[in-house]
């Protein structure tokens, strides 16, 4: 340090404490600091920054001191602490006052810091004319610290995590249950159609193939003999051209109510057996035509053995005692016995039921058109069609053969 001839300090070299200059700095011989530095106040320099924690250092008449003066580090025991003001700043119940943090000042300035730093109203409040981008007015609620705004965000982020991994999971279950029922249908379609799928090892049953016309008349069908229905009928829809140029005969087919017989079968029947060449069509003299409407010629008419009874003892005949069919003459309805229909007779056997079923459609006919009952007359010939071969096929030691036709030859 400088000094004067007697010790002091140069001029302008300020002194330590008690008037002596701080060390480093230069003095005249008597001690005192040179000229241009400045004595310390209270014998304790202390470093002045503007602005800082601390607040701006001031002489003993008030202006700023020591600017720019380093600070021996040994002598800052007594350092006042920081102001009130930056400690409010810092004070907050669950702050971490040595996380870094913004300014306050910051905090004022930017009112989008945080979602929570101001309440959203309605576009009509707001005054912003409803436009979704307005910047909002009015004073921001006061910024929260570091840490604080830390735990919102974190939540936020927490709350949008599980959200998203929710929402993520309710789309993989639908998915899931799309495709889950998808291969669910995609396995049932190949237990349909793959015999090794199914769990029992064993191969499906296969698609029932519909029965020819001429299966379902080789069948027998259940049909109690003593059956009596309600009396009521159906007409069969439809209708069936008679074909060839003969006498046309209309008729309808009535089936009734109950029987659960195939009344569109029986229909087929009646149509294909009168029309057939060995029938009462032969040569062409007659034509059978079927409809469904209007007034026809006759009515053939499937009925339960007790129905058959009522409408024959119409015209005074008797069905009951071998449950046969009958032509009430005295009506319209040509009476077939469906217990006949459906179960036939022992004469003919269920070997024959189709043969069967066509003579009682051509022998009851054949009494419509006038003809009556008659036997064959040498043994081993064909029954006549108009034999009464439901009760019998042998008589006066004649052996009759089965016959359903009027002209069995053709």
């Amino acid at each position: 340090m400088p000094r004067l001839p007697d010790g002091t300090p140069a001029h302008g070299v300020p002194r330590g404490a008690g008037g002596t200059p701080p060390i480093g700095v230069p003095r005249l011989p008597d001690g005192t600091p040179a000229h241009g530095f400045p004595q310390a106040r209270g014998g304790h320099p202390e470093q002045r920054e503007a602005g800082g924690g601390w607040g701006e250092s001031r002489g003993s008449g008030g202006a700023p001191s020591g600017a720019g003066v380093p600070i021996p580090r040994q002598r800052r025991a007594s350092v006042p602490g920081p102001r009130q003001d930056y400690l409010d700043a810092f004070v907050e119940e669950e702050d971490d006052v040595f996380a870094p943090r913004t300014p306050a000042s910051a905090h004022a300035a930017d009112a989008y810091a945080s979602v929570t730093d101001w309440s959203v109203g309605t576009p009509a409040d707001s005054g912003s004319g409803g436009h979704d981008d307005a910047r909002p007015t009015g004073t921001p609620v006061p910024g929260k610290g570091g840490k604080g705004r830390a735990f919102t965000g974190i939540a936020a982020a927490a709350v949008t995590t599980v959200l998203a991994v929710i929402v993520a999971g309710q789309v993989a279950d639908d998915a899931g249950g799309a495709d889950v029922q998808s291969q669910s249908a995609t396995d049932q379609a190949r237990d349909a159609r793959d015999p090794a799928s199914r769990a029992d090892g064993r191969a499906p049953a296969p698609e029932a193939t519909p029965l020819t016309y001429d299966e379902k008349m080789g069948k027998t069908y259940p049909l109690g003999a003593g059956l009596k229905g309600s009396g009521k009928f159906d007409a069969v829809p439809g209708i069936a051209q008679g074909p060839g140029a003969g006498q046309k005969f209309t008729y309808r087919v009535d089936v009734e109510q109950g029987l659960g017989l195939d009344a569109a079968l029986f229909a087929e029947a009646v149509q294909k057996t009168l029309n057939d060449q060995r029938s009462w069509a032969h040569n062409g003299a007659r034509t059978f035509e079927r409809i469904y409407s209007g007034k026809p010629d006759f009515v053939i008419t499937l009925a339960s053995p007790g129905t058959t009874a009522d409408w024959c003892a119409k015209s005074g005949l008797d069905t009951t005692e071998d449950n046969v069919s009958c032509d009430s003459a005295a009506t319209e309805r040509v009476m077939i016995n469906a217990y006949r229909w459906a179960q036939g007779s022992e004469t003919y056997g269920d070997s024959k039921i189709h043969a069967y079923r066509q003579m009682l459609i051509n022998h009851e006919i054949g009494h419509r058109l006038g003809y009556g009952h008659v036997t064959c007359d040498k043994d081993g010939d064909l029954a006549p069609v108009m034999q009464q071969q439901t009760k019998f096929l042998d008589h006066d030691g004649i052996r009759c053969r089965a016959n359903a036709w009027p002209y069995p030859g053709s």
